[in-house]
């Protein structure tokens, strides 16, 4: 019986229309810490409805900036690790069509991916809550770093970043081009996700509805782990590092 690296690169070598969906795992190896693990998540420290929701941000933005801050410096300076690069390739390759992603740190872009749907936003703009102008992040580093809530050029108001806080609906353009790639697939290549938030949770059951096939590359157990084809249970970065290489050696 074929390796499950193996069997994921003939997989990946017989699809006509792959897709990733990908997950805080696959940042990790950059030095990004994940939400969810029990010691060193975000969520083992912070209470997410107190930091991270709309209402919070309402009532108190500068609760919400001192927790985020750390988080943006990391993002900024991380760098695409090799899951990011490998996925860039097949994407050039015309071996993937899109990526479906939780993560905001823009990571797939700095890669080199193209066709990217972020779910829960990104932290390169921010926008006013007041007036809707929106802003480059990276305008905003110098009050950002002085401590002090970044505000609005135009109006005074405080600014937010463009991620999606709890309270906030996922914007439906984006998640509706995310359900019509799952619906699209024949492959799913699920990579570093506990897939415990909907809907992004819901969206490999979507393409297994359609006869898409689902590979697993994920460190730890997910809820969705019966429903898989393939489960990969190692190091995301070298996980996906071997099956693209044999699906190059089934390619030569």
């Amino acid at each position: 019986m074929p390796s499950p690296i193996r069997q994921a690169g003939e997989l990946l070598w017989r699809s006509a229309y792959t897709v990733a969906l990908t997950g805080a795992g696959i940042s990790t190896p950059s030095g990004i810490p994940d939400f969810r693990s029990p010691q060193s998540g975000l969520w083992s420290r912070s209470d997410p409805l107190e930091v991270a929701s709309l209402w919070a941000f309402h009532e108190r933005p500068e609760d919400f900036y001192a927790w985020i801050r750390p988080l943006f410096r990391t993002m900024v300076t991380a760098q695409p690790n090799t899951a990011h690069r490998v996925l860039a390739e097949m994407e050039a390759r015309r071996c993937l069509s899109a990526i479906i992603t939780q993560n905001i740190d823009s990571l797939h872009q700095r890669a080199g991916n193209q066709h990217v749907l972020e779910l829960h936003g990104h932290i390169r703009t921010a926008s006013c809550l007041a007036c809707r102008t929106v802003f480059s992040s990276e305008s905003l580093w110098p009050q950002l770093l002085a401590g002090a809530p970044p505000r609005c050029p135009e109006c005074g108001a405080v600014l937010k970043p463009d991620v999606i806080l709890f309270g906030e609906p996922l914007p439906y353009e984006v998640l509706r081009a995310a359900q019509q790639e799952a619906l699209a697939c024949e492959v799913m290549l699920i990579v570093g996700t506990s897939l415990e938030v909907m809907p992004a949770a819901d969206l490999p059951l979507l393409a297994r509805r359609h006869g898409a096939r689902l590979i697993m590359i994920n460190r730890t157990p997910t809820a969705l782990d019966d429903q898989v084809d393939l489960i990969i249970r190692d190091d995301v970065s070298r996980a996906l590092l071997a099956v693209w290489q044999a699906w190059q050696a089934g390619a030569r």
